[in-house]
């Protein structure tokens, strides 16, 4: 694992740590460092803003944001840095992620957040876009990824070959 973060993964609640675990999990299989905070756009504003003003000079090349409902992380994390910043929403009541998700995807011209699939499902996505973007300066990451998008496939090809089997087999008794 690289020594100093280098992806930066800002959960808006605690109760969000469930699901950033996935993302813990990806980057650690990568040997990707980060560093992981809690933070609030709305309760510690100051902290949020510092954070973001000093990620450059700090050594952070990513900064993953993950909050839900209003979800205005990622778009004040943006605001106060140029660095890419990614927008997780997650899901929660009452609208189920959808104020989190609209909320990450309007942002004003002029102050980018990418943003990944709502929900536990983004654990996964918010990794790997971070990890691609690392990887367009790292040969060896790049290589990494590329050969888990192969792993992918075989699984995908797998599961295909066996679904194949299954029919045939199933036609056959017919």
């Amino acid at each position: 694992m690289t020594e100093k973060p280098v992806i930066a993964v800002l959960m808006g609640s605690r109760s969000d740590l469930p699901a950033v675990e996935n993302t813990f999990k990806i980057l650690r299989d990568f040997g990707v460092s980060f560093e992981a905070r809690i933070m609030s756009a709305h309760r510690t504003p100051e902290d949020v803003r510092e954070f973001a003003e000093d990620a450059e000079a700090d050594g952070f090349k990513v900064i993953i944001c993950v909050a839900g409902m209003a979800a205005h992380l990622a778009g004040v994390v943006a605001a106060h840095t140029v660095l890419p910043v990614i927008g997780w929403p997650m899901v929660s009541e009452p609208f189920n992620g959808m104020d989190a998700l609209l909320a990450t995807v309007q942002m004003p011209p002029g102050v980018p957040v990418a943003a990944v699939t709502a929900g536990k499902a983004g654990a996964k996505n918010a990794a790997l876009y971070a990890l691609s973007i690392l990887a367009l300066g790292d040969a060896g990451l790049a290589q990494r990824l590329k050969e888990f998008r192969r792993g992918q496939a075989a699984e995908v090809k797998q599961a295909d070959g066996e679904l194949q089997h299954y029919l045939k087999a199933a036609n056959s008794a017919r």
